[in-house]
């Protein structure tokens, strides 16, 4: 059977509920029609890529792409060459790399029905055979190899489930794991080894504002903190130079943005080599360290530049379409950069730049269903003010007014984070509500978003957290001026804690909307602190309140959508998935039990082989055609 094919059938399964699979429960959402699922179809189909690492010995790449159920590892061997699969489970495969210099050895992460404990194993391409390295049940993150290639230094909760101490071990002796240092709170990383392998650069993070640079001994496990203590600072993406003299990090410790920054460890004197108006959001540099590549993040566009390492003077950037850029890596012949780059005329995909012709190449060209993307709403950015003057922004996608004449109806997706961004990449399923129903879809970046400065980010913190709610009234006063879209027709959608939003929408601008949709989203504060998984309890504290002080748990009480729960009277969509970690799937069904039994409509979906939001393909169909039909009964009417 081929793949499109399997697709066209399981589409025609979902299309009757009498046929659901079994690892999904549905409450209320009504069977698909045969002429939706049709429609729907090539929607569904497109697909991504996103890259990797380099061969360590060859201008090869390893990305991620999916072809059936999940996205697994796959080897192109040149731009635009096939992509040749080289491992097949049933659930997704996430980072991989090479071991330095050695091409037939690959480390890479995998959980089981989206429950974040990671594992890494050892793949042998040649043989295809793979290695469990981790113990298979606890939770294994930020993995880093050694220059050598003989250690990978990471961060796991194996100790006690929930502190992430920092460990090494050698991939070829498994057993060799060991505890390098034992985390004493906050959320610790490792993010480089020396030359020589017998230290590394860790970062704490004790909250978004709030990052700590230190030194590791692996030998002894003392630590010695690098970064100043006078305030509050974020820190990130520490490594070392050349010989090991310095380190490179940003940082926005001057100014309201992050700015790549060199520290030499003797003095610990620190020298700006970045004054970008925008975020320095991530960095690479190339094997010798004698070059750096970084992306900056210009109202949620990024640009990708290039500079010397020893004096911060800048090489080249290459022209590259309005989009995010994600995965930056040097192949270690120090000319050809990897990245991924998405926009919205094109779903991520693999291109390399080589600095030193200027040459821009696409190695992947993955399929958009058949459809031409050409027909895609290009982004505007709007900026508008909000109740107290604050400045927000929003990326709107317009349906073809030709095609869709008169007032158009709204979809406002907010996003998760709190501290995530908006960005105009590609919408992917989200465009079949724009092109063929004609609903204009607003993604706004409220307060409290990535991307515009620590005040900024740090402006819904504790007790102002309902000012990015009343930030939606903003949204809304926006839409009403819009001579094409219609202010009398929106509905709210958004994951994680962009559900909690939309609950918090339904509440306080519930006579301005008409329905809400929630994915993986917070109902209760005191709930979900209560049951998220205990290495993220710390640290989301931080972010919206610590409920073990008096005053602080009595309004995380009052402002939890459960606690007015009456108010929510437009229909309600709530999705969940049961392996969830982040937020227990268990905050939906308090919800929704809550939502009906005061009379108010409630359609429900929970995912038995799921986590914080769906990674299987037929598990995603069906999400979508399901968030279909709710906006068709519940917005288009």
């Amino acid at each position: 059977m081929t793949l499109k094919l399997a697709a066209a059938v399981f589409l025609i399964a979902v299309s009757t509920h009498a046929q659901v699979p079994a690892n999904l429960v549905v409450e209320q959402v009504p069977a698909f029609p045969p002429e939706l699922v049709e429609k729907v179809r090539p929607y569904l189909d497109s697909r991504s890529a996103t890259f990797l690492d380099w061969n360590p010995v060859k201008p090869e790449m390893l990305i991620r792409t999916r072809f059936a159920e999940t996205s697994q590892l796959h080897v192109v061997k040149m731009p635009g060459g096939d992509r040749r699969q080289i491992t097949f489970f049933g659930e997704a495969v996430g980072s991989a790399a090479y071991k330095p210099g050695d091409p037939n050895t690959i480390v890479f992460a995998r959980d089981i029905g989206g429950n974040e404990n990671y594992q890494f194993y050892r793949l042998d391409v040649p043989s295809g055979d793979v290695t469990l390295l981790t113990d298979g049940k606890s939770r294994n993150v930020g993995r880093r190899w050694s220059r050598d290639g003989k250690w990978i230094a990471y961060s796991s909760n194996k100790r006690s489930g929930n502190d992430m101490d920092v460990w090494v071990l050698d991939p070829a002796v498994p057993q060799s794991a060991r505890m390098v240092m034992q985390a004493e709170g906050g959320g610790w990383g490792v993010t480089d080894f020396s030359r020589d392998g017998s230290k590394l650069l860790a970062t704490r993070e004790v909250s978004a504002n709030e990052t700590e640079i230190y030194l590791l001994d692996i030998a002894t496990g003392a630590k010695t903190l690098l970064t100043p203590t006078s305030s509050k600072v974020a820190y990130s993406a520490a490594s070392f130079s050349a010989d090991d003299s310095e380190i490179f990090f940003t940082s926005d410790a001057v100014g309201e943005f992050q700015q790549l920054h060199r520290m030499k460890l003797a003095g610990r004197t620190i020298t700006a080599l970045t004054r970008e108006p925008w975020d320095v959001e991530q960095f690479a540099l190339s094997d010798d360290r004698s070059k750096i590549a970084y992306v900056t993040n210009e109202n949620g566009a990024n640009a990708l530049k290039v500079m010397n390492a020893a004096d911060g003077k800048h090489i080249t950037q290459p022209r590259i379409p309005i989009g995010v850029i994600g995965n930056v890596e040097w192949h270690p012949n120090g000319k050809l950069i990897g990245f991924s780059i998405s926009h919205a005329r094109s779903t991520s995909d693999v291109y390399s730049f080589e600095i030193e012709t200027n040459k821009l190449e696409r190695w992947t060209d993955s399929e958009t269903g058949g459809l031409n993307p050409e027909r895609n709403a290009e982004p505007q950015l709007v900026m508008m003010k909000s109740f107290d003057g604050l400045q927000i922004s929003a990326f709107a996608y317009r349906p073809d007014a030709k095609k869709f004449p008169g007032k158009r109806p709204v979809v406002i997706n907010i996003h998760g984070g709190p501290e995530g961004q908006a960005q105009p990449g590609f919408r992917g399923r989200t465009n079949y509500w724009i092109n063929e129903l004609g609903v204009a879809v607003v993604f706004p970046n409220v307060r409290g978003s990535s991307g515009y400065g620590k005040t900024f980010l740090a402006s819904d913190n504790g007790f102002k957290r309902e000012d990015s709610v009343r930030d939606i009234g903003a949204i809304l006063d926006w839409i009403a001026k819009q001579p094409d879209l219609d202010a009398d027709r929106v509905a709210v959608t958004g994951g994680s804690y962009g559900g909690y939003m939309v609950l918090a929408s339904l509440i306080h601008h519930g006579d301005r909307l008409r329905a809400g949709i929630d994915t993986v989203g917070i109902s209760s504060f005191l709930t979900f602190l209560d049951n998220t998984s205990g290495y993220r309890r710390d640290l989301r504290r931080v972010e919206y309140g610590d409920e073990r002080e008096p005053k602080m748990k009595e309004f995380l009480q009052q402002i939890s959508p459960l606690t007015s729960v009456a108010k929510i009277k437009d229909p309600l969509f709530v999705i969940m998935g049961f392996n969830d970690p982040r937020v227990p799937y268990t905050e939906g069904e308090q919800l929704v039990k809550a939502v009906r039994a005061n009379g108010a409509s409630a359609w429900y979906l929970m995912a038995k082989d799921e986590g914080h939001g769906f990674a299987k393909r037929s598990n995603q169909d069906f999400e979508f055609l399901a968030m279909t039909m709710f906006l068709r009964e519940h917005l288009l009417r």
